[in-house]
């Protein structure tokens, strides 16, 4: 029988001149065998927390902690996975002579790790990119080219196409995270000079229930929730 996955992709802080110190780009996997169950237990906790409008980092409410709260506890009971590139001390990108000058190969480069430790084993796999963070059909076309590349016209990965976040929750899940990841980061680069506490707050939340600290990489073995740590070399 073969096994079948949606990703649900998101990314931050991704434009290159923006001052920020780092990039993040995750996904949230999910089994089609549980995709109606799992949306229908992800909108009943939205019904709950009376939850009306789209769910988004940089929309952060003191006042939805304890929803935000429910949803990492949702997630780390289910059979949905995280799994997320970071990228640290962006500013040290050396795109001429490993990107063939362009910032749009090097995330060419981050979306092929971070989907490819999803080998087939007759698995198969879609993808979903949130088209408000996306440069294109171009995009697409050059991700689909890069697998198809690689597993010599046999990829297990049958479909790249865009969708708005507001249409799908797992693209909400996935921001969540990927913003909690970013944020933390940029606190102990000293990028965020004063975090408000309600994020600390479930940014700690989230810490102890994966068992990781969020601006460090995970066991790369870790397939509930996975971080790469991405480090370029220092320019000399």
């Amino acid at each position: 029988m073969t096994n079948k996955y949606d990703f649900y992709i998101d990314e931050s802080c991704h434009l290159e001149n923006d001052k920020i110190p780092v990039m993040c780009i995750g996904y949230i996997k999910v089994p089609m065998t549980d995709y109606v169950e799992l949306q229908k237990e992800f909108n009943q906790i939205l019904a709950k927390h009376n939850q009306k409008s789209e769910l988004k980092w940089n929309k952060f409410s003191n006042a939805r902690t304890a929803l935000y709260k429910e949803l990492v506890d949702y997630f780390f009971r289910s059979s949905l996975q995280f799994r997320c590139v970071l990228v640290k001390y962006k500013e040290r990108l050396n795109h001429k002579d490993f990107n063939q000058g362009s910032h749009d190969n090097f995330y060419y480069k981050m979306t092929y790790y971070l989907l490819h430790p999803n080998n087939s084993n007759g698995d198969e796999y879609r993808v979903f990119i949130d088209i408000q963070n996306t440069r294109g059909r171009e995009k697409l076309k050059k991700i689909n080219e890069v697998f198809d590349n690689e597993y010599k016209g046999k990829s297990p990965f049958k479909q790249f196409q865009h969708l708005h976040s507001h249409d799908n929750n797992f693209f909400q899940l996935a921001d969540f995270f990927i913003g909690a990841i970013t944020y933390k980061t940029r606190v102990v680069m000293n990028n965020i000079v004063n975090p408000t506490p309600n994020r600390m707050d479930f940014i700690q939340y989230l810490e102890t229930k994966s068992g990781f600290n969020l601006e460090e990489g995970t066991e790369p073995w870790e397939t509930k929730f996975n971080i790469f740590d991405h480090q370029p070399k220092i320019k000399l």
